[in-house]
């Protein structure tokens, strides 16, 4: 055996030794830590059927989210001297501050009171509107970004930076769901394509991917690869997905608390559950012919938001925790010939969302399901001219310093208007409301509390209402 001289050794230093050592220490130090904050408090993240903390009255939620900001000048706010004013330069008090609108502008559409309690909707909404004694509209909502992406952000997650969870999947999270053969949160999007920021809009962000909401399609196989290429014969399926339970069961064993493989197999469980599930809950071709046209199935106009109105009920039925229905890019951005694109939105909308709520009342679904409608911001009280439009096709900016939105069902308290803009419907001036108050209101109408739904996340405690000091608005609430 050939001796190493010295010159062949590899020398080093005492201090390269030390250095070397401590670079080691700190390698073993950081994989303890991971290792901790991976267990820690994770435990096994499933959808089985969690409690609430108290009572709740509402057991699922739908959210018609109106992608854009619908004008609550135009809609569900009027304004007498924003038409008396109309064509004049804004007071000092509800100026533009980016200096983007010229002059006031009026709306011609009009108000009238509906229902016993004589709330004012616009004639554009006439379907809705029929349902005022259980709607509560919340005309002083206020948000902090002008921008539809951070404004979108804060609507259904509580913040204005990307990347966390949104508030179907605190309540997936929170309560799991009772029907185990379908997913606890169900994205129904346009299909004439994406909404603004896409699947984000039903991202689990650092929650357990198993929260994350699941998009059906409501144009063909709700979800793509559902069924088999190939049948099985006799109870060869049933032995095949023994076995692979068998193997991913182990596998498991060998990688605990891998939240993503725990995800993974449990979304492939499902899967497996709801090739019969699935399609049956959007098989709308087993609703009558009535019920098919009270949704505006035979328009073209409403055909595609009537569709995905008509599933959510029936998803509804079938235990599915929170449902989206959501409209392509976003609609409801006025910036040009708002008069004529606020008309198309509501032709499209204001039909089905009526007809949703008369059929969840009918089947007696509507007091144990919460229906949620707004979108991320308003719309300016004053003209943008964006393109030197002529007056006549002028256009609404963005506006998230008071705006509009209502909740009908689970609970909720109709009939009302909760909250107040100033006098041209600029600025949320009472009892205002951000959208941590109304996420508060929307967790305790499914039995839970805002303050305690937490998750751990990179040391410390997050939830959905974060670092604002959000109270439940019970002026809301039966």
């Amino acid at each position: 055996m050939n001796q190493l001289t010295t010159k062949e050794c590899y020398e080093i230093s005492r201090r390269q030794t030390l250095r070397q050592l401590g670079a080691g220490f700190g390698g073993v130090i950081l994989s303890t830590l991971l290792q901790q904050e991976t267990n820690a408090g994770q435990g096994i993240h499933n959808l089985t059927p969690r409690s609430p903390v108290h009572r709740p009255r509402a057991k699922a939620v739908i959210q018609l989210f109106m992608h854009g900001g619908p004008s609550q000048v135009d809609l569900l706010d009027p304004k007498p001297l924003l038409n008396k004013y109309s064509g004049d330069a804004p007071p000092a008090t509800v100026a533009d501050d980016e200096e983007r609108t010229k002059y006031l502008l009026g709306t011609p559409f009009k108000f009238r009171q509906h229902g016993e309690s004589g709330i004012q909707f616009s004639d554009q909404l006439p379907c809705i509107a029929e349902h005022a004694d259980k709607i509560a509209v919340i005309r002083s909502m206020y948000g902090e970004h002008r921008n539809h992406e951070h404004s979108i952000w804060l609507a259904q997650t509580g913040l204005i930076i990307p990347g966390r969870p949104t508030i179907g999947s605190w309540a997936s999270y929170g309560l799991g769901t009772i029907n185990q053969n379908l997913p606890a949160y169900v994205a129904l999007p346009d299909p004439q394509g994406p909404s603004t920021d896409g699947v984000r809009n039903w991202s689990s962000g650092w929650l357990p991917p198993v929260y994350q909401g699941t998009a059906f399609r409501s144009e063909g196989s709700p979800i793509l690869n559902l069924q088999p290429s190939k049948s099985l014969m006799g109870n060869t399926r049933e032995k095949k997905l023994d076995l692979l339970r068998s193997l991913n069961r182990k596998h498991q064993e060998r990688h605990p608390k891998e939240l993503e493989l725990d995800a993974r197999i449990t979304n492939l469980e499902l899967a497996a559950r709801m090739q019969l599930a699935a399609t049956d809950a959007i098989d709308i071709t087993r609703e009558s012919a009535v019920t098919q046209q009270a949704y505006g199935l035979d328009n073209p106009t409403t055909q595609s938001y009537g569709k995905r109105c008509l599933m959510a009920r029936r998803l509804v039925e079938r235990g599915v925790r929170f449902i989206q229905i959501m409209m392509k890019s976003q609609p409801w951005d006025t910036h040009t010939s708002n008069v004529e694109n606020t008309k198309k939105c509501c032709l499209e909308t204001d039909g089905p969302i009526g007809a949703l709520l008369t059929d969840l009342e009918q089947r007696g679904l509507l007091d144990s399901t919460l229906v949620l409608w707004g979108g991320e911001f308003g719309r300016t009280p004053g003209a943008e001219l964006r393109g030197g439009a002529a007056q006549g096709s002028e256009g609404r900016d963005h506006h998230p310093y008071g705006f509009s939105v209502w909740m009908a069902g689970g609970g909720i308290k109709g009939g009302q208007t909760y909250g107040a803009t100033d006098d041209f419907g600029y600025r949320s001036i009472e009892k205002r409301t951000k959208y941590s108050d109304y996420h508060a209101t929307v967790l305790h109408q499914l039995g839970l509390n805002h303050e305690d739904l937490v998750y751990e996340h990179n040391g410390r405690n997050e939830r959905l209402t974060d670092v604002y000091d959000a109270h439940v608005i019970k002026e809301l609430i039966t």
